[in-house]
């Protein structure tokens, strides 16, 4: 008898503890607010100040809309600021001391077809009087790298560039160009920058959190940047210590591979949303949105978003995870201008506290 009544409490125990289980993953829930205003892929955002700043935007022909909005969570209300200096896409954003810093990215060609052009531009974005002032240029011209602040220095990782020795000035789907593991590292108290140990897995669009000073690259495209040519997604997470310059051992693989995603850190965690894919068969954007811990080296899946959709901005403001705009389906820039694939929406998911 008491052996069938301890079988009966552990059983009661294991459905108590997933009711609880069940209860937490049912309270966690999507909710949308103000939709954006330009709606658009190829947006980036960041959190500065409790306020959510969006970047970027791409019109048909990769041609950059330089948009710049800022969102109140407070008054749920967007508000059009000044554009970027330089329009261009697939830039690399930070946020230190309520500085936005912009890194890299891509421009129209002056003429001829539409193509990827690399940059190495740099510039600071001051919230605070809607302002932008020119930094010292990176040491490498490329498009969607990594930003991470980390010690009041700026680390932009990764990305994608011509061929070394390349007489090609663009990166294009008909010509040959690469993901690059470039780590370079920006001190704005010196304007100056410096080259780091470069990544092992050279990479572009990937996801990217900084957790306990330690940077950790996750997601992303090996093989080039536009998703029309071989370019494989892939789900490796790497980690990198900027206080010894070292990269660590491959970590936890995401448990779904994608790239193009939107990211933020909660409590030690970073969650990663969104994203794209593409194979033999076909193209797909994601819904997906997972949490990588990096103290247990571990990932946990949450509710999915409303939409699947990449090129979107996302980032945390205290316990909620915004995810804006983006594209619903991956066509690699090939659909006909008179199909619309980008959405307003708005939306956010309210974070565990541990």
């Amino acid at each position: 008898m008491s052996v069938l009544l301890n079988t009966l409490r552990t059983v009661m125990a294991a459905l108590c503890l997933a009711s609880v289980l069940v209860s937490s993953a049912h309270a966690q829930k999507w909710a949308k607010l103000a939709p954006f205003p330009e709606p658009g892929e190829e947006v980036y955002g960041i959190a500065s100040g409790g306020k959510l700043y969006v970047f970027g935007g791409l019109a048909p022909g990769w041609k950059p809309k330089g948009l710049v909005y800022e969102y109140d969570p407070a008054t749920d209300q967007w508000t059009k600021k000044k554009p970027m200096a330089l329009a261009s896409h697939h830039v690399a954003l930070a946020e230190r001391n309520g500085k936005i810093y912009v890194m890299g990215g891509f421009v129209p060609p002056e003429s001829g077809p539409p193509a990827w052009v690399p940059i190495n531009n740099a510039w600071e974005y001051d919230p605070a009087n809607d302002s932008w002032k020119a930094l010292a240029p990176l040491p490498t011209k490329r498009g969607s790298p990594n930003a991470a602040a980390v010690n009041g220095k700026i680390y932009v990782i990764g990305g994608a560039s011509t061929h070394p020795g390349s007489k090609e000035t663009a990166v294009h789907p008909a010509r040959p160009h690469r993901a690059v593991d470039v780590n370079e590292v920006y001190d704005p108290a010196t304007n100056t920058w410096a080259t780091r140990s470069p990544m092992p897995t050279a990479r572009n669009h990937a996801a990217v959190g900084v957790v306990n000073n330690k940077i950790y690259v996750i997601g992303g495209r090996i093989g080039a940047a536009l998703m029309l040519v071989p370019a494989t997604t892939v789900d490796i997470v790497e980690e990198y210590d900027p206080a010894t310059d070292q990269w660590g051992g491959l970590k936890r693989s995401m448990p779904t591979p994608r790239s193009a995603m939107a990211w933020g850190t909660h409590k030690g965690k970073i969650y990663v949303a969104g994203g794209e894919m593409r194979n033999a068969q076909s193209y797909g954007a994601y819904r997906s949105v997972e949490a990588y811990d990096p103290v247990r080296n571990s990932w946990s899946i949450l509710p999915p978003m409303l939409i699947p959709r990449h090129g979107l901005a996302g980032d945390v403001i205290g316990n909620r995870l915004h995810l804006v705009s983006g594209d619903v389906q991956s066509l690699g820039g090939v659909k006909p201008p008179e199909i619309q694939l980008h959405t307003e929406l708005h939306d956010v998911l309210e974070l565990p506290d541990k």
